[in-house]
């Protein structure tokens, strides 16, 4: 770890609320309604919290470290 910090955020615009986050990593990640939403007590985002972002359909997930998006990784 670089000593930089993670954050997750989940634009409300654009998620889908399936659950699928929340499902993958429940420590970063709630249901509110039907819009997902990150944990404000939630652990810092560990590998679960990107592959949340990679398979979120709607990509409404961006995982930051520091000022730079980690996640969704792009191939």
């Amino acid at each position: 770890m670089t000593g930089v910090s993670r954050s997750v955020r989940v634009d409300s615009r654009l998620c889908l609320g399936s659950g699928m986050c929340a499902a993958i990593a429940p420590e970063v990640f709630a249901l509110d309604g039907d819009r997902a939403r990150a944990r404000e007590d939630g652990a810092e985002p560990d590998e679960r919290a990107l592959e949340a972002a990679e398979i979120c359909p709607a990509l409404a997930i961006t995982v930051h470290e520091g000022t730079a998006v980690i996640g969704p990784r792009r191939e």
